[in-house]
């Protein structure tokens, strides 16, 4: 994944948020719609786009999407 826009795109697309780049820094909770099961959805797409598994415990203790982003990217 090669930045935190591209990121942002996957969610609006697959999850049916409208989020913008600038969300990328909000805390998850903040997120309009947001709720724990968007998480394990995200997880689910971003390992499908990635074609592994991601570190989910670290991503759930991510508190942004551009934290999440970080974990992808380091993977």
């Amino acid at each position: 994944m090669r930045g935190v826009g591209e990121l942002i795109s996957l969610v609006n697309e697959e999850l049916g948020m409208a989020l913008r780049p600038a969300d990328a820094d909000s805390p998850l909770g903040a997120l309009p719609g947001w709720d724990s099961l968007l998480l394990l959805r995200l997880i689910a797409v971003l390992e499908a786009a990635t074609g592994r598994p991601l570190p989910v415990a670290d991503v759930i203790s991510a508190s942004s999407l551009a934290e999440i982003h970080a974990l992808v990217a380091a993977e």
